[in-house]
């Protein structure tokens, strides 16, 4: 058996030991492998591009399979307008988005750069510059650890919601492989996000080349460390280790003006009623809006490249969103910094922030 240490296959850099791991590289081997791990019932755990997952300093005592699959294949439909598009789940997400860009299929372009692996996609339901990858999702084919089964699931019964699916909630198993809806014609779905139509120069809901959009979300990414970078070190995270609160609309308004907030559904277009009508019931349930974890970071006092005194690991220097190792930084440090951060804004704003990272032998 083969000793490997998890830090050197995570994006974060933490981790002890793993006791084995296993890193097939075709699906009936993927299966196979599965198969024969889970049946001796000891430990085991899913690694894809190691990108969103913090572990323990003392490793994990059990078998790391490490998926390493390969393929793409985009069939593109006889009219012309539309393709699905399958992928291994060993795929690089981001590799995938530019195979699609430069297919002149839309729908993911937004999503480039967003480190991992494709089969990690739908477990966290992807999302950033106003697109996100439940919107594309036309299913996965799924090793079911309950029965062994190879399986196909359908989007519609994955539970996908923001930054969370049944597979992150508790169903085991494994993804093979992902199915896409995308369209064709070489340009953008129309751009969604503010942030991104100002760095195009183009108006909300405007089309831009593909190519273009890709460009621009590299960018704005890239700006942020949140694109994988030998030569950034502020690339040396878990990504965005929050995800943007969703809270009432009440709690909401108790915030600053200024706090940014956006509706998590459409609001019911305002009805007119004609003399004598009866008035309809009113929508039972109170709005949710979506507030911004950096936000909320920053105005509860903590800046970008923050470090609790002697810890090897600090907030970005680039974006309150994400922890970085700053150089043999362990998962204790990163934690710790972590829970200071939530201490932080729950203390301020009476907000406890959800870590995006999966945890493994370490909790917050």
């Amino acid at each position: 058996m083969t000793v490997v240490e998890l830090a050197d296959v995570t994006t974060l850099r933490v981790g002890g030991p793993a006791r084995e791991l296993r890193a097939p590289g075709t699906r009936d081997e993927l299966v196979a492998t599965a198969r024969e791990v889970w049946e001796t019932g000891e430990d085991w755990l899913l690694l894809g591009g190691g990108s969103n997952v913090v572990i323990a300093d003392e490793g994990f005592d059990g078998t790391v399979i490490r998926v390493a699959t390969r393929g793409i294949d985009i069939a593109v439909d006889a009219d012309g307008r539309h393709a699905r598009v399958r992928a291994a789940a060993g795929e690089s997400w981001d590799g995938l988005v530019a195979a699609t860009v430069q297919a002149g299929l839309a729908g993911v372009e937004a999503l480039s750069g967003i480190p991992g692996t494709v089969g990690a996609a739908p477990v966290q339901n992807i999302g950033a510059y106003g697109q996100e990858l439940g919107e594309r999702l036309v299913g996965i084919d799924f090793l079911d650890y309950a029965t062994g089964e190879v399986l196909r699931l359908d989007a519609r019964e994955l539970g996908l919601g923001y930054r969370t699916s049944a597979l992150k909630r508790g169903r085991a198993g494994i993804v093979l492989a992902v199915e896409l809806d995308l369209d064709a014609g070489g340009h953008s779905g129309p751009v969604a996000y503010a942030q991104l139509s100002t760095a195009l120069g183009v108006a909300l809901g405007d089309r831009v080349p593909l190519a273009d959009a890709r460009r621009a979300v590299l960018a704005l990414r890239a700006s942020k460390g949140m694109v994988l970078d030998a030569a950034d070190p502020d690339s040396v995270s878990a990504g965005s280790f929050f995800t943007n609160p969703i809270v009432s609309e009440s709690f909401a308004r108790a915030l600053p003006a200024e706090a940014p907030r956006w509706p998590v559904a459409d609001e019911e277009a305002d009805r007119v009623l004609a003399p004598g009508e009866d008035v309809p019931p009113l929508a039972s349930a109170e709005y949710r809006v979506k507030l911004s974890a950096a936000w909320l970071i920053e105005r509860s006092g903590i800046a970008r490249g923050f470090a609790l005194p002697g810890s090897r690991a600090a907030i970005s220097s680039k974006h309150t969103l994400a922890i970085v190792n700053c150089g043999g930084a362990t998962a204790s440090e990163i934690v710790q910094l972590a829970g200071y951060v939530q201490t932080r804004v729950l203390a301020e704003f009476g907000v406890r922030l959800q870590p995006e990272p999966v945890f493994v032998g370490v909790s917050l």
